[in-house]
């Protein structure tokens, strides 16, 4: 083997070590729709994170998608319903709309929506953090789930639909009147003692309300306002997550598309 030969192969060989290390600090997402109708999953980073699957696509009932993220990823997921893209309207969804794009590309999503917020970190001795948000209002039931399952790590979905139980004054309708999603309180009134903001900035000072009561019920393991304890934040060391839209078996009529 000569000098040329031989600096060739180790440039390859390091090229290779190098891809495989890099891909090794890769986590992956599996977002499952096991809702009874088309689901357009969103995904927007938080601010120096880089947009992963283009921030947004289509996913059939039953279907799985495979996404990746560096180690080192914060952001955000949730779910559009009831979308059409061959309108020339701004917004082309009826909730989780993100400027009427397909692909969001880092764009935040009109709430109200049910959040997947999460937080990586690299390592075993340093767990990432995630949760599922009704801060800013309820659109679809979401569970998230490690691989391999770790009931530890479990976010379960909701005991019953919060659009069944929304009450008027949070209710988002379509052109139909059926209740498509529900507002916090903090969306619907923007009050600092609804929105934990101002003097109410405190645990002590910001309590749990009638309307994030309602939200706690119905999904006891979602952040149901702010300052929700005991906290709902799961931390875990996983290489993968399983993210699921509708992952209650319940009946098709118990959910609103």
């Amino acid at each position: 083997m000569n000098h040329t030969t031989s600096i060739l192969l180790g440039f390859i060989l390091s090229s290779l070590l190098f891809g495989f290390l890099v891909q090794g600090k890769n986590v992956t997402f599996y977002i499952r729709n096991s809702c009874p109708f088309l689901v357009w999953p969103a995904i927007a980073p938080n601010v120096g994170h880089p947009v992963i699957a283009d921030g947004g696509f289509s996913l059939p009932s039953g279907d799985v998608k495979r996404i990746q993220a560096p180690g080192t990823w914060n952001g955000r997921f949730w779910g559009r319903t009831g979308c059409d893209f061959s309108s020339s309207s701004s917004s082309t969804c009826q909730t989780g709309d993100c400027q009427g794009q397909l692909a969001c590309n880092g764009t935040i999503g009109l709430p109200p929506a049910t959040l997947v917020e999460v937080s990586l970190q690299e390592g075993v001795d340093k767990p990432s953090f995630y949760d599922v948000s009704l801060v800013d209002g309820y659109n679809l039931p979401i569970s998230v789930r490690t691989r391999p399952t770790d009931p530890k790590c479990l976010i379960r979905g909701c005991n019953k639909s919060v659009n069944k139980v929304c009450p008027q004054e949070l209710q988002v309708v379509n052109k139909t009147g059926d209740v498509i999603a529900c507002k916090s309180a903090c969306l619907a009134f923007n009050s600092d003692i609804f929105c934990c903001r101002g003097s109410y900035k405190s645990p002590q000072k910001c309590k749990p309300s009638v309307y994030s009561k309602l939200f706690k019920e119905a999904c006891p393991s979602y952040f149901s306002y702010a300052f929700d304890a005991p906290t709902p934040l799961v931390s875990c060391s996983p290489k993968a997550f399983v993210i699921t839209f509708c992952p209650s078996k319940w009946s098709a009529l118990q959910y609103s598309k």
